[in-house]
């Protein structure tokens, strides 16, 4: 029999990953299930995870039989302040995933069990550097809800079912380098649970595809950048794909992100740690960035990346404070009220650094209406921040089938002309949405490279001529798409209508002369 081929073995884990995630939640809504399915992995990958290093510490020291897992917790307790400021956490051996597991079905505490063991270990780090990394992860893991069952018997039935499921998944041995599974696994999950809950699940989720593309955008020509920062962080899938595009160690000094919903930046911060991202190495503050950020000290950024949320409400003008803020003020003026869209991309601008690059998907009406908006473009474009603007294919996104577009925006640019690229063709439809596909995201990043005039494709355009034009930024204005409409003879069709008519007619008759004859019969 022949081996699977990778991609074979990662499409059957998904599936059975799914078909687990489904069958267990049973009644629960999916998108309120995710929190358990996500929380259940991250306990299992942080007790793997801490056990494989505490064994490689072992083995390395020469007891070549040492086993974490089989020791007894007061033996463990030396260990813990070492591990804990290299880990950010320490688990004892009773309270790992695999040995609640084996006890999950003879202990009838289960729940009180799983919520001593999660307190625990968040506790591990109370008082030290990785405090707030681990804060609350484990809220939203609510063992007594009665989601889970109405009584603790029922509960605890579907917490065993759930330490087996995630338990069997076959996320290979630790330290073969089980860590693309663990984080793989979390990205499918995410992207499943946002593809089903419609609205709900979009708007923390940006296709992956789509992220790819926003990374590769801000580090092209790069192989390494200091820090990157999305101000609007759902996830924070957005910033791993910088780990992915060019290694995690590449980006020198981390990864930085604010998220307003509970969570959200829950599940951000699980992210970075399924990603093995050290406590470290990574940022991820709750709050809302417009009018509380948290990152005064960290900025600036030498990459942004973000698909903030589109057209949503803030206090603007109400707040008498924020025309002064320095995101704001250069502008002259604030977002409107009900369309805070500008407002992230002027924050963004404000903490990019002067050689870096931010690409932000921005909703469509942005990019040519009037008001403090049409402002807002004028101070962009005027001051030579605009660099491209990519209209994207339209229903990328989950919830949503809008045509958005990406915005790129750079602090030192040598000329003063905007790249305008009509990327709305470049898909394919699989399933019940629009893919970008690899050779989508390279046609696009080739063009983004070269900056040429390609017809149908894409133009650069002077900032002259776009203040001339009310400062649109709208690609469609400046990059007529194709029309894939098909050429029509009219003479040839004029012809067919003419012989459809003549024979309309001919059979008209045929039929009087039939009506007549049984007419003449009776």
């Amino acid at each position: 029999m022949m081996a699977m081929s990778k991609e074979t073995q990662r499409a059957e884990l998904h599936k059975t990953i799914w078909r687990i995630a489904n069958d267990l939640r049973g009644s629960v809504d999916g998108w309120d299930f995710k929190s358990y399915v996500l929380g259940m992995l991250f306990y299992r990958f942080v007790s793997e995870n801490l056990a494989a290093y505490v064994n490689k510490g072992e083995h390395e020291a020469g007891d070549a039989t040492f086993d974490y897992t089989k020791l007894p917790d007061a033996d463990a307790e030396f260990g813990r302040k070492e591990t804990v400021s290299e880990k950010g956490f320490y688990i004892l051996p009773s309270e790992l995933f695999q040995n609640v597991r084996a006890r999950a079905a003879q202990d009838d505490n289960l729940n009180e069990t799983l919520e001593r063991v999660f307190k625990n270990i968040e506790g591990s780090a109370i008082g030290t550097d990785s405090e707030d990394d681990l804060k609350g992860l484990f809220d939203d893991l609510d063992v007594n809800s009665s989601k889970l069952g109405n009584t603790v018997a029922k509960r605890n039935q579907k917490l065993v079912k759930l330490l087996d499921a995630i338990g069997d998944l076959p996320l290979g041995n630790f330290e073969d380098n089980s860590i693309d599974l663990f984080g793989d696994a979390y990205e499918y999950l995410m992207q499943m649970y946002a593809s089903q809950a419609g609205k709900s699940g979009g708007e923390y989720y940006t296709p992956q595809e789509v992220s790819e593309l926003l990374a590769r955008i801000t580090v092209i020509g790069k192989t390494k950048v200091n820090k990157v920062y999305d101000p609007a962080v759902g996830s924070g899938s957005l910033l791993l794909k910088f780990a992915k595009v060019l290694g995690k160690d590449n980006v020198r000094q981390g990864f930085y992100g604010q998220e307003i919903n509970l969570t959200t930046y829950n599940l951000a911060r699980i992210n970075m740690f399924l990603h093995d991202i050290n406590y470290e190495k990574f940022d991820i503050a709750h709050g809302d960035t417009l009018t509380d950020p948290a990152h005064w000290d960290d900025e600036p950024f030498e990459a942004i990346v973000s698909n903030p949320p589109y057209s949503i409400k803030w206090e603007g003008d109400a707040n008498p404070l924020l025309i002064n803020d320095p995101r704001f003020a250069p502008a002259g003026v604030l977002a409107p009220k009900g369309y805070a869209d500008l407002a992230f991309t002027m924050h963004m601008l404000n903490w990019l650094a002067v050689n870096g690059t931010a690409a932000i998907v921005e909703f469509p009406g942005v990019m040519y209406r009037g008001g403090a908006e049409q402002k807002i473009r004028k101070y962009l474009i005027d001051n030579n921040y605009v660099d491209t603007v990519i209209q994207l294919p339209p229903d990328l996104f989950f919830g949503t089938t809008i045509q958005t577009c990406i915005l790129v925006l750079k602090k030192s640019r040598k000329d003063s002309s905007v790249l305008f690229i009509n990327a709305s063709a470049e898909f394919k439809r699989v399933g019940n949405k629009n893919k970008l596909l690899p050779e989508h995201q390279q046609k696009i990043l080739e063009e983004y490279t070269k900056r040429e005039t390609i017809e149908h494709f894409s133009a650069v355009i002077p900032t002259e001529q776009i203040a001339e034009k009310n400062y649109n930024l709208s690609v469609t204005s400046w990059v007529e798409a194709a029309d894939t409409r098909e050429a029509i003879d009219i003479t040839e069709l004029n012809a067919r209508i003419a012989g459809i008519v003549a024979r309309q007619a001919e059979l008209r008759t045929q039929i009087d002369a039939i009506v007549a004859d049984l007419e003449s019969a009776t």
